[in-house]
């Protein structure tokens, strides 16, 4: 593999860090804080299932009919059906084309490019251009349509009665003389 295909690899998949679960999901991997102390057994909630964690490999799959790095220019080509698998963060692509221009920290995916991350989120476009720097992305549509995307939204669970402290009653008025 070419110098820079590793830069393309974990360039195409930051993407998946603008995707709320993938961040989430890598911010609780890396977190240092220690579990928080357990509850008295009647205010206890059933514990949640164990998360397994994630360790990070930085292994990436392309797989495309033709792929090329020109060291001059610092592009990087992968093209006709393309798939980026990207087991760390859950994210598999797919694309008619995959670029990385190394010069410019910049990734583009084009042609019914699709990124799809496990637990549902997912972001359907005609070409897409990540920032690397700026982590900020980028979906462009078809001519005349839409850019398509779906985002699982996490939600925490409400604080039970029993873990939120009461209310402290509102003073009554003072008397008018």
């Amino acid at each position: 593999m070419p110098r820079h295909a590793s830069a393309l690899v974990v360039a195409l998949f930051l993407t998946a860090a603008a995707l709320p679960q993938g961040a989430a999901a890598q911010e609780a991997a890396t977190s240092a804080e220690p579990p928080a102390p357990a509850e008295p057994a009647a205010a206890a909630q059933p514990p949640a299932p164990a998360q397994p964690a994630r360790v990070s490999t930085g292994l990436v799959t392309i797989e495309s009919d033709q792929q090329r790095a020109d060291q001059l220019t610092g592009v990087i080509t992968a093209t006709g059906n393309v798939r980026i698998v990207y087991p760390d963060e859950r994210v598999v692509a797919t694309a008619r084309q995959a670029q990385y221009f190394s010069k410019e920290n910049r990734v583009v995916l084009s042609g019914d490019v699709d990124i799809v991350q496990e637990g549902g989120n997912l972001i359907r476009a005609e070409r897409v251009v990540y920032l690397v720097d700026g982590e900020r992305l980028i979906a462009i549509p078809p001519t005349g349509q839409q850019v398509f995307s779906r985002v699982r939204i996490q939600q925490t669970p409400p604080a039970s009665p029993a873990a939120t402290p009461a209310a402290a009653p509102a003073p009554a008025p003072a008397a008018q003389p």
